[in-house]
């Protein structure tokens, strides 16, 4: 252990870690969960997507998953599915109401619609080249996208990185890695697993056990994790 209390982890230890930890996911019922994660590829996303997708951010700022996961698809419903930018703009100030009346938050719920219009106006083709070429810091232009939630989008527009979720910030200071971007890029190198399945896997094996770090196997390594290269976006 560091004098500090962070773990000094090896890759081996590191790998085991991960491993167990997407077994007890695994065995909990979220194999489509991961297997969504690892199919996504932002080339094939489409508008309907990115609506859903940034609603689906937007609703789960400050909330628990668990909790949108049982009112979003009626959130859907309100905004025809998402299937049409325009179909939403020509009749926003419904889609505002019937949603409202599902989730009474309504600063929330005017963000989604702002997010509509703004595709309505500008075109999902220059959104889509706005995101790849500038990624997240694009994505934070939109309302209730902030500096930790661009990154939770994009992940879930299939672009490769991680998000600094409070839970993957602890579990990184905690196995003595600088970010949560380092710990999941090292992760992804040693076992071939995708950074954002890394993320996916170590952030809800987390909302599945309260006391996770508690389950941090305790190594007593005094070699420290080399740094990784990191990769791509993550």
């Amino acid at each position: 252990m560091h004098q500090n209390g962070m773990l000094s982890i090896s890759d081996v230890n590191l790998a085991t870690m991960y491993l167990d930890f997407k077994e007890f996911v695994l065995d909990a019922g979220f194999e489509n969960e991961i297997d969504w994660q690892a199919e996504l590829n932002f080339d094939d996303t489409t508008e309907t997507d990115f609506l859903r997708e940034a609603a689906w951010v937007v609703l789960n700022s400050g909330f628990r998953e668990s909790v949108v996961r049982s009112f979003f698809p009626r959130i859907s419903n309100a905004f025809f599915d998402w299937k049409c930018a325009n179909r939403i703009a020509e009749n926003v100030d419904y889609c505002i109401s019937e949603a409202i009346a599902v989730f009474g938050n309504r600063p929330k719920i005017q963000a989604i619609a702002q997010i509509a219009l703004a595709v309505h106006e500008i075109g999902f083709s220059a959104i889509r080249k706005e995101i790849k070429e500038h990624t997240t810091e694009y994505l934070k232009r939109f309302p209730f996208i902030g500096p930790v939630t661009t990154f939770h989008l994009a992940k879930n527009l299939g672009i490769p990185t991680s998000k600094p979720d409070r839970h993957l910030v602890r579990l990184a200071n905690f196995t003595g890695f600088n970010s949560v971007r380092e710990l999941c890029c090292r992760i992804g190198e040693i076992v071939g697993d995708s950074v954002a399945v890394v993320d996916l896997v170590l952030w809800r094996y987390a909302t599945l056990n309260n006391d996770f770090i508690e389950t941090v196997p305790n190594f007593s390594l005094s070699q420290k994790n080399p740094q990784s290269k990191l990769c791509g976006t993550c």
